[in-house]
């Protein structure tokens, strides 16, 4: 009886501490924790910057993102994830232990934790995810849960129902296109494109026609400001610096957004390629669904001006944007948490491997 009045007295607070169920969107591009019970709780790039001569992490997420190209020999700003899957385990580890404890503040915690991964992950790579979570500090097993999976739940889409729900889901290393079905993945393709490929065309059309070098976060700048799948009412023009590769010295060149997509056709076609070819899989039923209910685009890519209008004309379906198509990852992976019982054949365990 007193072990029942001490749990009564304290339980919900001891599961407080003890029980801070987490998920995880581990994205190349920014990792984002969502808190049971809380929502998202941290949104940062997952990015860590490391001082090569003792392989200590100096800053990891925002911090470490404005070093990124500005930084001595003796320090490296390093990104642990590339096209969607861990690149350096150990860095990885490190960063994920940091986004524990800013979330956490308790090193002894073990919090549950669902982490989403891109849907073409291979056994060893998702593994690799799960290690690095239980290093982490999250309790044992890891659950994993595929990136269109949880974005389909965080877009409000009916997944349990037998219905086809399409959703895009444009990453910073791969793009995830699914047709979901009473809650499982009936066709789907990965592509490793994504944002990361997008900046990289950027940089390699720049170097080309004007023999300018531009960095990482100046591209990342460019595609924003003018990238574009699809003819504009009112094309743009800006100003954009980098170092001149005849000369070595800084210029600065006029651009407009007819040239930056060009730069970016490539990918945005490969993009429109992996969701015809899903489409292409999907069986006649569900291929009906969609063409009432339409696609829906989610990531960071959705973003981009006209990537939906150009969806459109070469796919025939209606096109719509996930509700903050940044965040819906995370909020579907948190779903899963709240709803665990309910939704739990949607994740992994590390016996399903």
């Amino acid at each position: 009886m007193a072990a029942e009045a001490f749990f009564n007295l304290f339980g919900s607070g001891f599961r407080s501490v003890m029980g801070r169920d987490m998920a995880v969107d581990l994205g190349t591009a920014n990792t984002l924790v969502y808190v049971r019970g809380e929502g998202i709780v941290l949104d940062e790039p997952s990015v860590v910057a490391i001082n090569t001569h003792d392989g200590k992490p100096l800053a990891v997420g925002h911090e470490a993102k404005r070093m990124i190209g500005r930084t001595p020999a003796n320090i490296q700003a390093i990104r642990p994830l590339k096209d969607g899957v861990i690149a350096d385990f150990e860095i990885c580890e490190k960063m994920l232990r940091y986004f524990i404890h800013k979330v956490h503040q308790r090193k002894w915690a073990k919090p549950r934790m669902v982490i989403a991964v891109p849907s073409g992950i291979t056994g060893v790579e998702q593994r690799a995810v799960q290690e690095a979570a239980q290093f982490a500090g999250a309790q044992k097993p890891a659950y994993i849960i595929e990136e269109p999976m949880a974005a389909a739940i965080g877009a409000g889409l009916p997944v349990q129902e037998p219905t086809g729900n399409m959703i895009v889901d444009i990453g910073g290393g791969t793009t995830e296109v699914a047709v979901i079905s009473l809650g499982g993945v009936v066709a789907s393709q990965s592509a490793r494109v994504g944002g990361d490929e997008l900046d990289d065309a950027i940089v390699q059309f720049v170097k080309k026609e004007y023999s300018l070098a531009l960095g990482e976060r100046t591209a990342e700048e460019v595609k924003m400001q003018l990238g574009s799948a699809a003819p504009l009412e009112r094309e743009l023009r800006a100003e954009i610096r980098g170092r001149d590769l005849v000369t070595g010295l800084p210029r600065t060149i006029v651009i407009g957004t007819e040239d930056i997509r060009d730069a970016i056709e490539e990918p945005v076609a490969a993009i429109c390629d992996a969701v015809k070819s899903t489409l292409d899989k999907t069986p006649p039923e569900l291929a009906a669904d969609i063409m009432e209910r339409g696609i829906t685009l989610a990531g960071g890519g959705a973003l981009l001006q006209g990537i939906d209008q150009r969806l459109a004309n070469e796919t025939g379906m209606p096109i719509q944007l996930a509700p903050d198509p940044l965040y819906v990852v995370a909020i579907g992976s948190g779903q899963v948490l709240e709803e665990f019982e309910a939704l739990r054949g949607v994740v992994f365990g590390s016996g399903d491997v």
